[in-house]
């Protein structure tokens, strides 16, 4: 499904591309395999991530499991287009912390023949559909939505449960702050609370 060719090697073919899930599912880890992939194609990538985002390190982009890849940390997504003109591959980490602009850069980027790999939570810790997530996932050619594993049933988990008390709509966290849970574990403790 990865497409690192293109079928007409004189057009340059651009696209989107949205690997979505809940915490602990391996969306980081999907988004650095890719990009191993594309380093050794020889292909120019560059990737970024919310300035805000500084839970493992300040300039990496660092999965669960400590891997981890160097990138730009970026206070707005307007400035992602002037610093991806000579690449091939553009890539985004946690892209529900950006802002709405997003939507559209990956769009122009997309649109001047780059491929474009996004990653990021579709929902919030309520369960509700997560910033610009939802409109990147709606313009995307290609969407992976990948799972945790549920810690009270063990089935397929693709909600982030908050375990702390904190109503904050963004609270960076780990396993102290959230759990991944299935649909019915996540509505019994919606119930309970």
């Amino acid at each position: 499904m990865f497409l690192e060719n293109n079928v007409n090697q004189q057009t340059k073919l651009g696209w989107i591309e949205v690997i979505c899930g809940s915490m602990f599912s391996g969306k980081t880890e999907e988004l650095i395999r890719r990009l191993k992939r594309v380093e050794f194609a020889n292909q120019k990538a560059i990737i970024f991530k919310p300035i805000t985002d500084v839970r493992y390190s300040k300039s990496k982009v660092v999965s669960h499991d400590s891997n981890e890849i160097e990138s730009i940390p970026v206070k707005s997504s307007l400035d992602i287009e002037d610093l991806a003109k000579e690449v091939d591959v553009v890539a985004l980490d946690e892209a529900q912390f950006f802002d709405d602009d997003i939507v559209r850069v990956c769009n122009n980027l997309a649109n001047s023949g780059k491929r474009v790999i996004v990653a990021g939570l579709d929902m919030d810790f309520e369960g509700n559909p997560f910033g610009p997530m939802p409109n990147l996932m709606a313009v995307a050619e290609f969407v992976t939505k990948v799972h945790a594993i549920c810690t009270q049933t063990g089935n397929l988990a693709n909600f982030s449960h908050r375990i702390s008390k904190n109503k904050d709509l963004v609270l960076l966290g780990e396993r102290e702050e959230y759990e991944p849970l299935s649909r019915n574990a996540f509505n019994e403790k919606l119930k309970k609370s």
